[in-house]
């Protein structure tokens, strides 16, 4: 028997059309991802399942003795601690201890006791404290951090106990609408292990690729108001609606062409008359052609950065600087440098000071101690979510571009926020009425205007759709400055950084490693304490470090080709270009061509060598693993 069950489902909003007969079957246990276009209708949808808001035809169905659980949109507040919150979750359970506490002093049905202790024993009532823990402490709150009061805590870790009080509930059916969005990267890989083991039926919007690739079972496809439905991950959804566009495309052109033929035939012999009866089959059989429209897809996402001027290494160096606010030192003894080349992700929970450390080298802060030295031309492009906060509502873009470059034309404010896709219609909206994905569009755009060596990210995709996650690391490869990347999205870190920094303990150090090494690294902390054989989980941490340690400099060697191999190719898309262009032929030019065609040799050369290191190097990584 079907969980959920939505059947010609009509959604109105604001005057759109957001769902127009809409179906899907929700069995037990069956995981789903729900994705589609910013402003699809994927949230009110499952408001909608939810009961918050009802639907303007067809039908919602849930299971009559099914137990959903949703994520509250207000975060949870007062002076209870974060556990018994969590615990506020599970109301049967809630109930049923009540009921006891009326038993045991007389004023509850006594002779309802004994099937009320069988319940909380069915219900696992003895252990929800534990369970209750466990998620918190995945979701980044230690056991000191349980028993304070919810009131203590920010917006966005309370939003963090919103989610926990879901997980715990163990529903049939768990809504979830962008869980990860209040998550560091470590919370986010825990949901994505604990999604993935979740009993229960759950229906997840998310516009995080490995969660809807490592988490769920099919995916859900809001588009045009209808859904359809794809079984296994998000890449596999890629892969078939691919294959579908084109076997699509392909039978409409194949039809056109048919129908163009038969067309050409009835316009000739129309009028014929040894040719009418020959002219009037064909018009039936032009009548008789399916119609099949070819796929178009919406307008690609793009992202442009500009490209920065090259500055002399180290771009950026730290020197044992002490890194806080006041007298409070959040990192000490800091030292590295970073290159135009380099791509770093910062590792690590939320509070241990990625976000202080992305502030110093934006220069939105000073050190506490020690020194640190910057290139004479050095620019910083600085993005937060927090920057959303100091948009001004009735200002639009264009207002904030000019600010922001108060000598330019407005023919060049308007280019700088074409290149993160805010056409003429979007730059003159008021931001009040700008999506979050818009707002983020305008705050790359801004941090970019002076065409940055060093771009520094702290959660730029939280309010960003799939495809413009796609194009932000499509034009992050192509970017030819230095990242340093703060973000909950694996998929962002392992496609852009090719250098990995761990924050912790009040320091910064280089982790040898990738994600799936980092990955392990969380489990294994987590183990707890026992021994295993002879071996203790001191010996095991030590084992891997040693291991770690011993493939460090191979890992560096495939990780430097790698970069060059990127570079090399980032510079002959240039050439090409240059090449392409017929104002390069005009009299005169004849060495800049047969220079620049000469360096396209030398690329060839160069990438085959480094394509080689790369090969080798992966090789002893693979046979050492």
């Amino acid at each position: 028997m079907s969980l959920l069950v939505i059947s010609g489902a009509v959604i109105r909003m604001g005057g759109r059309t957001l769902l127009n007969g809409a179906d899907l079957t929700i069995d037990p246990g069956r995981r789903i991802g729900l994705v589609g276009r910013n402003g699809a209708g994927k949230s009110t949808l499952l408001r909608a399942i939810a009961g918050e808001i009802t639907i303007d035809g067809g039908d919602i169905r849930l299971s009559s003795r099914a137990r959903m659980a949703t994520v509250r949109q207000e975060a949870p507040e007062g002076p209870m601690s974060l556990l018994d919150t969590v615990l506020q979750g599970d109301p049967e359970r809630l109930a049923l201890l009540a009921e006891t506490e009326m038993a045991e002093t007389g004023t509850g049905d006594p002779h309802r006791l004994a099937e009320v202790h069988d319940r909380l024993l069915t219900i696992g009532a003895d252990s929800a404290p534990a369970r209750a823990a466990t998620i918190l402490a995945g979701l980044g709150f230690d056991e000191a951090a349980q028993a304070r009061p919810v009131a203590e805590f920010s917006g966005g870790w309370r939003m963090r106990v919103a989610l926990a009080t879901a997980l715990f509930a163990n529903p049939d059916l768990l809504l979830l609408d962008e869980p990860t969005n209040h998550l560091d990267l470590e919370a986010t890989m825990w949901l994505e292990t604990w999604l993935a083991r979740f009993p229960g039926a759950a229906l997840v919007v998310s516009h995080d690729r490995n969660l809807l690739d490592r988490a769920v079972e099919a995916i859900a496809h809001l588009d045009k108001g209808k859904i359809s439905l794809t079984p296994g991950g998000f890449d596999e959804f890629v892969r078939i609606r691919t294959e579908r566009a084109m076997q699509q495309t392909r039978a409409a052109e194949r039809v056109a062409f048919e129908r163009a033929h038969i067309q050409s035939f009835i316009d000739r012999f129309r009028y014929k008359a040894s040719k009418a009866r020959q002219a009037q089959a064909r018009i039936k059989a032009l009548e008789r052609l399916p119609q099949i429209e070819s796929v178009i897809e919406d307008a690609p996402t793009r992202f442009n950065f500009p490209e920065p001027a090259r500055i002399a290494p180290p771009i950026l160096a730290l020197d044992r600087v002490d890194i806080g606010y006041g007298t409070t030192k959040i990192l000490r003894n800091v030292s590295f440098t970073i290159d135009m080349d380099d791509r770093i992700a910062l590792l690590g929970a939320n509070g241990n000071g990625k976000s202080t450390l992305a502030k110093l080298l934006a220069e939105r802060l000073a050190p506490l101690s020690g020194e640190v030295r910057r290139g004479p031309r050095l620019k910083v492009g600085y993005f937060a979510q927090h920057q959303t906060d100091e948009l001004v509502a009735a200002e639009n873009p264009i207002d904030h571009m000019a600010r922001a470059i108060p000598n330019a034309t407005p023919p060049k404010l308007r280019a700088q926020l074409a290149r993160f896709g805010l056409d003429a219609d979007r730059a003159e909206t008021p931001i009040a009425n700008l999506s979050g994905g818009e707002k983020a569009r305008l705050l790359l755009a801004l941090a970019t205007r002076d065409a940055p060596q060093l771009l520094i990210l702290d959660e730029p995709t939280n309010h960003l759709d799939i495809d413009a996650r796609d194009a932000l690391v499509k034009a992050l490869s192509d970017f030819q400055g230095a990242v340093l990347l703060i973000t909950h999205d694996p998929h962002l870190v392992e496609l852009v950084a090719d250098r990995l920094w761990l924050i912790g303990d009040g320091s910064v150090k280089p982790f040898d490693g990738d994600l799936d090494d980092y990955r392990a690294l969380l489990v294994e902390r987590a183990r707890p304490a026992a021994k295993v054989g002879a071996v203790t989980r001191k010996d095991d941490r030590r084992e891997r470090a040693e291991t770690r340690a011993a493939l460090a400099p191979i890992r560096k060697k495939a990780q430097d080709a790698e970069k060059r191999l990127a570079v090399l190719a980032a510079e002959r898309a240039r050439i090409e270009a240059k090449l392409a262009d017929p104002a390069l032929y005009a009299p005169g030019r004849t060495a800049e061509i047969t220079a620049a065609n000469a360096r396209l040799g030398a690329i060839a050369k160069e990438a085959a060598a480094a394509e080689e290191v790369w090969l080798m190097a992966e090789e002893e990584l693979e046979a050492a693993s």
